[in-house]
């Protein structure tokens, strides 16, 4: 059983940044991580992004850029200018793509910590066999996950379903963030691959990120308080 340190990072999936912004200030001193997805930045941009930093709130930006290398830094050099200390990248963009991202995160902030996505927990084999990969999702996730630490990404989204795996195949201090994580009782919506947060502190995971079992909770700050007492108890 792993006696790791293992934080909540809540996803912020709402339908605009007003709500938003309320949820989070109802949140304040529950939790210390939000993450903000592609669609809440596309929308809103980076005024939103640091409306959330000067709540207090640490910020997981997962925008799992992927494109050509250059691009890629240029971009991570853009958006590590905004108070974010995590922002994911797409493994399947390659060893180049990803060494460049680490770089340019190093250049431009060298707190911020570049993330590399593996398979995204909506999938199930069915859907990779559809994109002609292989349809085994684990050696799927442990090729790229390995193939992002070759490349000096120090952290890696995964589902919780993999992260015993890639402990037992990756560097000891790389950073697991896992996504599909629903308390007991919840609906597990359109993850495919999930566990519970205890499930998840046990395989090994550093981060696991909820959100709508918080944001849909009668009390969302004691949602998401039970969640790390039950991490911090563990």
């Amino acid at each position: 059983m792993s006696k790791q340190a293992c934080k909540l990072i809540l996803a912020l999936d709402l339908p605009d940044d007003k709500k938003a912004l309320e949820a989070l200030a109802r949140l304040q001193g529950s939790l210390e991580w939000v993450k903000i997805g592609l669609q809440m930045y596309l929308k809103y941009g980076a005024d939103f992004v640091r409306k959330v930093s000067d709540l207090g709130f640490k910020i997981f930006l997962d925008l799992k850029l992927y494109d050509i290398p250059n691009t890629v830094a240029s971009a991570i050099k853009s958006v590590g200018e905004l108070p974010i200390d995590m922002l994911t990248i797409h493994s399947l963009g390659g060893s180049e793509m990803m060494q460049r991202a680490v770089d340019s995160a190093n250049e431009i902030n060298e707190d911020l910590t570049i993330i590399a996505v593996t398979v995204l927990t909506s999938f199930n084999s069915e859907q990779l066999k559809q994109l002609g990969l292989d349809g085994d999702i684990e050696a799927q996730v442990a090729l790229l996950a390995k193939l992002a630490t070759d490349n000096k990404v120090k952290a890696i989204v995964c589902s919780p379903k993999e992260i015993s795996l890639l402990r037992k195949i990756l560097p000891e201090d790389v950073l697991l963030i896992t996504p599909g994580i629903r308390p007991l009782g919840s609906d597990s919506n359109d993850q495919k691959r999930i566990m519970t947060p205890i499930e998840a502190k046990r395989a090994g995971a550093s981060f696991i990120v909820v959100g709508r079992p918080i944001l849909a909770a009668c009390d969302p700050a004691q949602a998401a308080k039970d969640i790390i007492k039950e991490l911090e108890n563990e």
